[in-house]
């Protein structure tokens, strides 16, 4: 983009002059649609929640830490009242509702939000394998694939994914695991502790001194050349946006255990840290089928790496960080994105109620408040989230919800973070408790 292009889209859209800046800003939908949300005919979220449940012997007994939930991949709903009364008291005022975080960043096999998306769309895709080969019958147990005739079978398939990080490492755990050869292609942002893991379980990882549409790219003409390869593409599946959206179930089961009403007099507001938007967008439209008008989703971005907000905001396809003459880098390696999924704002810019971004030293910052008060670690791009009360005001009054307020809810979702190693984590924890 020509300097005289981009003064004239400054021009159109003035919040890009702060974006432009790397000031944190909040981008309200002026024209959020509240009417049911359309159905994506390619995503049935009932069918996933019972291809999950066939999986399920399978992945307990190879998974052990899946055992209590009988194999099912899911995380805990915890509340953290003292991370809320530290925030109030660093921002100097009160915040309304019961705060709680969606333990992504614990979830078992790969520890993040990715497995619901990434696990699934390689469990589908063996599914459809052993079933056209009649090694498999739905109407028995899958146990079978736990043979090793099964394993070598698919050790004829190859399946490649583009990624920053966390998404190869969940394709990679469970794909290896199936027998499949997997390649995975990484960003320059993608961190090397990642890239170590992904090698020490056999699987090939292809690194790329450029960003993660590169890598995605990169992966896609891979897989075109062999009919033996499946790709998995991050920006446009939706195998992985099915099994984002099944976490709208398991958290709607969840709030109902904990006896928390969602409903027009008690609005859920939930806080999803965006990258190219697959699993944000997923789990927001599965909120949006089960909540419906009642509950507010809000994708938060790295302000180096706005990707999903100027889509939505300027709704010009295909439009990238890079066009806005932003460098793309941040800490948070799994929203290093410079450019949106087309399909994901397609599919949620209808319904989504905001965006808004976050500084790198304010994740970290948020990290070391959360892990001093509540005993919880995420890694930095998990932590873009808890930033929502503090930018969601004008919104609030906008869709006059504030006497409401009192009687809300809000779910900060973790994204990823108990596969980092120690001293990394040590490391970040020490440089946040330098900005408390």
């Amino acid at each position: 983009m020509t300097n005289k292009s981009l003064k004239k889209l400054l021009q159109d859209y003035p919040l890009l002059r702060s974006i432009t800046k790397y000031q944190e800003v909040c981008w309200i939908n002026e024209k959020k649609n509240e009417l049911p949300v359309a159905t994506i005919k390619e995503v049935n979220m009932e069918e996933a929640i019972k291809r999950l449940q066939r999986f399920a012997p399978v992945i307990a007994e190879w998974f052990p830490e899946t055992h209590s939930d009988f194999g099912l991949i899911e995380s805990s709903l915890q509340q953290i009242p003292l991370f809320k009364q530290a925030m109030e008291k660093k921002e100097n005022q009160i915040f309304f509702g019961n705060w709680f975080v969606k333990s992504d960043h614990q979830l078992p096999i790969s520890g993040s939000v990715k497995a619901r998306g990434g696990i699934y769309e390689v469990l589908k895709f063996a599914e459809k394998l052993a079933l056209e080969n009649k090694l498999i019958d739905q109407k028995e147990s899958y146990r079978k694939l736990l043979f090793p005739s099964i394993k070598s079978f698919f050790a004829d398939f190859t399946i490649i994914v583009g990624s920053t990080g966390n998404l190869g490492l969940s394709i990679g755990i469970i794909g290896r695991k199936l027998g499949f050869q997997v390649i995975v292609h990484m960003s320059k942002d993608a961190k090397t502790w990642k890239k170590d893991k992904l090698k020490e379980i056999g699987a090939t990882v292809v690194e790329h001194d450029a960003d993660y549409s590169v890598a995605v790219e990169q992966g896609r003409k891979e897989a075109e050349k062999d009919s033996f390869c499946y790709f998995i593409d991050d920006e446009n599946s939706t195998h992985l946006f099915e099994g984002y959206a099944t976490a709208a179930y398991r958290l709607e089961e969840q709030l109902h255990a904990k006896q928390i009403l969602v409903d027009e007099n008690h609005p859920l507001f939930v806080y999803l840290p965006c990258g190219v938007g697959g699993a944000p967008g997923g789990i927001a439209y599965g909120l949006k089928k089960v909540f419906q008008k009642n509950v507010h989703c809000f994708f938060a971005e790295p302000t180096h790496s706005p990707a999903m907000l100027t889509r939505l905001y300027t709704n010009i396809k295909d439009i990238s960080v890079q066009d806005l003459q932003l460098d793309n880098q941040t800490e948070a390696d799994g929203l290093a994105v410079g450019k949106a999924s087309e399909f994901v704002a397609d599919h949620i810019g209808s319904f989504i109620s905001g965006c808004y971004t976050i500084s790198d030293n304010e994740l970290f910052r948020l990290q070391a408040l959360l892990f001093e008060t509540e005993k919880e670690y995420l890694e930095p791009s998990a932590l873009a989230g808890f930033y929502g009360p503090i930018t969601i005001k004008s919104y609030t009054e906008k869709e006059k919800l504030y006497e409401n307020m009192p009687q809300s809810t809000h779910v900060f979702w973790g994204t990823g973070g108990m596969l980092v190693p120690e001293g990394i984590r040590q490391e970040q924890l020490d440089f946040g408790k330098t900005m408390l």
